[in-house]
């Protein structure tokens, strides 16, 4: 049955304003969509979920035409209009005014020699043809919206001035810029914590109810999230392997799911494996009254002679023991990648003193610092940006090998290449790929591998799952655990699920505004929070 057919039996004689009637994707011969259909009406709100690889991104990119080297066929109709028919000035016309996408990993998408003001004015300047002044006014307030502080300020910042869940924000605001009909949402709170969330969903909502613009946003959301489904969605399609395997309204598909693969989705969440730590067990890291101020531009003419400061991090103290992970956690911009850059030595600190193994990181030198650096690994937030996009995945993860273990043979190093690749869920025939060939949550297992290649003494991993879906994220929880409790690792643990602390953490530490607000046992201050804002915190989550 074609998606006219289906929607028609449905909806009456009203024509969807999306269809997808047997959507075929191949890359030579890798079939990444398999005849999927799939239609969305007017004001509709539909999900579209799977594992990493699934199909779900290629879908959502075929629909504006933006994938390359790829072969399309089937139909892709929106208001009645043949896009593939289409002309790609006609395309570019479409984009962002009639159909707008916010993309999975905002760093890539933004342009970094451009403020983020900038790029969401462009944006309405182009396409709804009002002035630069009005254009910029109407940036700040989107930027507003969507849940940024100062928006006033920030409308003026880079890209990299941002945290990740600022970019993310900002990129909500461009694609909101022009009130699409259709919105394409790709992981569009993927590195938002629970309270701007809940914002976003609202916003989204709410501009689909705003009568005065008679535009009836409809929204195809991709996401993992399964929450997030369940408080934003009207109906669900589930994708395996680029395949439809399953649709149906959201009551439908939660409360009775008929395929396996569904089945299994809905059955994952992540598991407390957390092994007591032992009382004598040595102190690997720890950072004592550590503070990170960055230069800011100050306002009027004095801003070209002098800079201020704005702290990040004020006064922080923490520590992680031998097999103990500590959770970090807090809204964006609270300060936590800034904290494990410095805890990393990657960021100058103002003031205060961090340790490795009872020794200054700055008295390591020559040799001994290269020694340290292999004992102390990261996985950053957005994988793609981390990944050489030139090097094969092989290259990549064996990196630090041929750097720390020059005694290797390439026999020896491919083979433990191999070997972690396949604890986190890849195979050997990822080798010789390179990382725009894989979506998002598979490239985030990509800089996992990297990371733990070297079997370092602590590991600092800031968002790590943050891409992942549900089961795949199960799997990298319980990885992370089983390779903490066989090597006695030290994790710092940087996220905005409070979930996935709860199941990983020994201790947890609260961060508002760059100070830590509240720390301790995270058994005990999840059960009992002290500080009013852990109580918000966890208000949101448990309401989300």
């Amino acid at each position: 049955m074609s998606a006219t057919v289906e929607n028609n039996a449905k909806h009456g004689t009203t024509p969807p304003l999306l269809e997808l009637d047997r959507l075929h994707v191949t890359f030579g011969d890798t079939v990444a969509v398999n005849d999927v259909t799939l239609a969305i009406q007017r004001g509709e709100r539909v999900a579209l979920v799977g594992e990493s690889g699934s199909g779900k991104s290629v879908t959502a990119l075929s629909i504006l035409r933006l994938l390359s080297d790829a072969q399309v066929s089937g139909a892709i109709r929106f208001d009645g209009q043949d896009l593939l028919a289409k002309s790609e000035r006609e395309m570019r016309g479409m984009r962002g005014s009639d159909i707008a996408m916010i993309f999975q990993e905002p760093m890539t998408a933004l342009n970094p020699l451009y403020t983020v003001g900038d790029q969401i004015a462009e944006t309405i300047v182009v396409h709804d043809g009002v002035t630069a002044n009005e254009a910029r006014k109407r940036a700040v307030a989107l930027l507003g919206r969507t849940g940024i502080a100062e928006p006033g300020k920030r409308v003026n910042s880079y890209p990299h001035q941002l945290s990740g869940g600022q970019r993310q924000r900002a990129m909500i605001a461009m694609a909101l810029a022009c009130r699409p009909r259709l919105l394409l949402a790709d992981e569009p709170t993927t590195a938002l914590d629970v309270t701007i969330r809940a914002q976003i969903v609202d916003l989204l909502l709410e501009l689909q109810r705003d009568e005065a613009e008679k535009r009836g946003m409809a929204v195809l959301l991709i996401t993992h999230d399964l929450n997030l489904v369940r408080h934003f969605a009207q109906r669900i399609a589930v994708m395996e392997e680029g395949v439809l395997v399953e649709s149906g309204t959201v009551e439908q598909v939660f409360e009775s799911p008929q395929h396996p693969y569904t089945q299994r989705l809905l059955a994952s969440r992540p598991q407390r494996t957390v092994v007591p730590v032992l009382p004598i067990s040595p102190v690997l890291l720890e950072a004592r009254d550590v503070s990170v101020d960055f230069k800011t531009k100050l306002p009027g003419w004095s801003g070209w002679f002098r800079s201020g400061h704005f702290r990040a991090v004020a006064e922080a103290n923490v520590s992680v023991r031998q097999g103990e992970t500590l959770g970090i956690v807090g809204e964006s911009g609270s300060g936590k990648s800034t904290l494990a850059m410095a805890l990393l030595g990657l960021q100058r600190t103002a003031h205060g003193e961090i340790e490795f193994q009872g020794r200054a990181l700055g008295s390591y030198r020559g040799t001994e610092q290269t020694a340290l650096r292999s004992n102390m690994q990261v996985v950053f937030q957005d994988p793609f940006s981390s990944l050489s996009p030139r090097q094969t995945i092989e290259r990549i993860v064996g990196e630090g090998l041929a750097l720390h273990r020059p005694q290797m043979s390439q026999e020896a190093r491919r083979d433990k290449v191999v070997s972690v690749l396949r604890e986190v869920g890849l195979d050997r025939t990822v080798l010789y790929r390179y990382p725009h060939e894989f979506s998002g949550g598979q490239r985030q297992r990509i800089a996992i591998a990297r990371a733990l290649v070297l079997e370092p003494r602590i590991l600092i991993l800031d968002e790590p799952t943050s891409a992942l879906d549900v089961s795949i994220q199960q799997q990298v929880l319980k990885l992370l655990a089983g390779l903490q409790q066989k090597y006695n690792l030290g994790f710092v643990f940087i996220s905005h699920d409070l979930a996935v602390i709860g199941a990983m953490a020994h201790r947890v530490a609260v961060m508002q505004n760059g100070s830590i607000v509240e720390s301790g046992d995270v058994e005990q201050i999840f059960a009992t929070p002290a500080h009013p804002y852990t109580r918000k915190l966890l208000k949101a989550a448990l309401d989300y």
